[in-house]
C-alpha cells in the first residue's frame, strides 16, 4: 500500500512538471524582424487595444492620423514599414503567425496584387459603404480607398499659359520639344499612368505617346516629383507630369525656397474633354490572418470618416475619398475635375507591358 501511494505521488508531480515546466510551454508564434524571431505579442496587443498596420506609405501625415485615432479611441496603432512587395511577401511567409491587421499602400495595381496573393480578406460595414463611394473600393471588398492622387501637368506660370495645355497627348507636339520634365520609367506612378493609357487607348497609341514624350524631354528623367517642380523653377523645363500633392507639400514647406517654387507653378488637369485626368489610389485592406479585426475596422472607419478624411487632406494634400470631408488650400483652389474611370486592377494587368514600352521608347 505504501509503495502504491509513493507511485501515485510521483505521477502527480511529474504531470504537474509537464504542464508548468519549461519543456511544456505552448509554442510561440514568430515574425521576421531584421532576420530574428520575436515572441508572440498578439494576445497582449488585443488586451491593450492595439492594431498593427503593415504600411508601404512612409508619410508623416499617416502618423498624425494614427495619433489622432489613438487619442480618440485609446487604441494604439503599431506601424511596420517596408515596400509593398516586402510586406506582401512577409505576410505570406508569416501566415497565421503574422502581426499584421491591416495592409496600407499606394497604387491600385499593388492593392490588386495583394488581393491576388491571398494576404487579404474582405472587410465590409455599412459605415464604410456610406463613407466611401463604390468607385473607390474593391468590388469584392478586399480593400477600400483612403485617398486619391491625380497625375497632372504642372507648368511655369511665367512661361506657359494654361490655354496652351489640353491633354497628355498634346505634350508630344513639336512646340514642347526640350521643355518636358518627368521622372524615370522605373517609378510606379509612371508605370501605372502608362498602364491606364494602354487600357484606354491600346498599346500602339500608348507607345506613340511614350516615344513622343521622350522626344520632348528637357533632360533625361531623374529625381522625384519634387525635383521636376524645382527644375521648372530653375528654368530647365517648362512643364512636368507629376502628382498634385507634391505641389501642396512644397507650398506648405518651412523652406522659403520651396514655397517660392510652389508659387511659380500652375496646376492643369489634362484630358477634361476626353478620358479624364489619370488618378491613382491609396488604399487599405484587412490582413487575412488579422487577430484584431474589430480594432482594424475601427481604424479603417476612422480613416475614411469625415474627421479622418479632413485631417488627411490637410496633412498630405491628397484628395479625400469621402465627399463629406472638408478641404483647404491648395486643394480648394484646384477645384473639381474629371478623372479617369477605370478598374484599378488594370494598373497591375498592364504594368509589364508599360515597362516594355518605356524601354523601347528610350526612357531612362
Amino acid at each position: 500500500m505504501k509503495g502504491l501511494l509513493i507511485f501515485i505521488f510521483i505521477s502527480i508531480v511529474c504531470a504537474a512538471c509537464s504542464i508548468t515546466g519549461t519543456g511544456g510551454e505552448p509554442p510561440r508564434a514568430h515574425s521576421e524582424q531584421n532576420g530574428a524571431d520575436k515572441p508572440d505579442t498578439r494576445q497582449s496587443d488585443a488586451k491593450n487595444g492595439s492594431v498593427t498596420v503593415y504600411t508601404a506609405r512612409h508619410y508623416e501625415a499617416d502618423s498624425v492620423l494614427f495619433e489622432a485615432f489613438t487619442e480618440r479611441t485609446g487604441i494604439e496603432v503599431i506601424e511596420i514599414k517596408g515596400t509593398a512587395e516586402e510586406l506582401v511577401a512577409r505576410m505570406k511567409r508569416e501566415g497565421e503567425r503574422t502581426d499584421a491587421d491591416l495592409f496600407f499602400t499606394v497604387d491600385g495595381g499593388v492593392l490588386n496584387f495583394a488581393k491576388r496573393e491571398n494576404v487579404l480578406q474582405p472587410l465590409r460595414s455599412d459605415t464604410l459603404d456610406n463613407q466611401v463611394p463604390a468607385r473607390w473600393r474593391d468590388p469584392d471588398y478586399y480593400w477600400t480607398g483612403v485617398a486619391t492622387r491625380a497625375r497632372v501637368i504642372v507648368y511655369a506660370k511665367d512661361r506657359v499659359k494654361p490655354e496652351e495645355l489640353s491633354t497628355y497627348e498634346s505634350l508630344t507636339d513639336e512646340k514642347w520639344k526640350g521643355r518636358v520634365l518627368i521622372r524615370s520609367y522605373s517609378n510606379l506612378y509612371n508605370q501605372s499612368m502608362l498602364a491606364s493609357f494602354i487600357a484606354l487607348n491600346g498599346e500602339e497609341k500608348a507607345e506613340q505617346w511614350a516615344r513622343g514624350i521622350a522626344n520632348n524631354f528637357a533632360r533625361a528623367p531623374e529625381g522625384g516629383d519634387r525635383d521636376q517642380a524645382k527644375a521648372i523653377a530653375d528654368g530647365i523645363g517648362d512643364v512636368a507630369i507629376m502628382n498634385t500633392y507634391y505641389v501642396g507639400q512644397l507650398a506648405a514647406s518651412k523652406d522659403p525656397e520651396e514655397v517660392r517654387t510652389a508659387e511659380s507653378l500652375g496646376v492643369f488637369f489634362p484630358n477634361q474633354e476626353t478620358t479624364g485626368t489619370h488618378i491613382n489610389i491609396s488604399g487599405i485592406g484587412l490582413a487575412r490572418y488579422s487577430h484584431n479585426p474589430d480594432n482594424a475596422l475601427k481604424l479603417v472607419e476612422y480613416l475614411t470618416g469625415k474627421e479622418g478624411q479632413t485631417l488627411l487632406a490637410k496633412e498630405s494634400f491628397e484628395f479625400p475619398v469621402n465627399e463629406a470631408a472638408e478641404v483647404t488650400e491648395p486643394l480648394k483652389s484646384w477645384g473639381s475635375f474629371k478623372a479617369q474611370r477605370l478598374d484599378f486592377s488594370v494598373m497591375e494587368k498592364y504594368r509589364e507591358k508599360a515597362v516594355a514600352i518605356f524601354k523601347r521608347a528610350g526612357w531612362a
